[in-house]
């Protein structure tokens, strides 16, 4: 029975570390909330930003977006409505124009397109 107890929490233990780390994939800009597109426009217009963190380098230490040399990521913070603080939603802009969406703190990222 010991064996069945120890199977049954690897099993769990594999699964919650394969939900903490999902691949990009691709959501339509038009998909994204009214906050995430704003915050794209804000981007892609230069500013200004409400965040003083906003084009903060991304070290991508999750290791979800495609290696990159340090200072290509930029990171810019999305609204949360009721948030207290600046939330978990994000855009990530690389330097080659490329975006990508979180709603979930650098845990999962969609690459968005346009």
């Amino acid at each position: 029975m010991r064996w069945l107890a120890g199977a049954v929490a690897a099993i769990f233990c594999a699964t919650a570390l394969a939900e903490a780390f999902v691949f990009p994939a691709d959501a339509k800009a038009t998909d994204l909330p009214r906050e995430a597109r704003a915050t794209l426009a804000l981007i892609k217009a230069g500013g200004p930003f409400p965040y003083t963190k906003d084009g903060a380098v991304f070290g991508n230490r999750e290791g979800l977006l495609p290696k990159r040399g340090r200072g290509y990521y930029r990171e810019y913070t999305v609204k949360t409505p009721g948030a207290k603080d600046r939330g978990a939603r994000r855009i990530v802009a690389g330097r080659e124009g490329e975006f990508y969406y979180t709603d979930d703190h650098y845990r999962s990222f969609r690459r968005i397109i346009e």
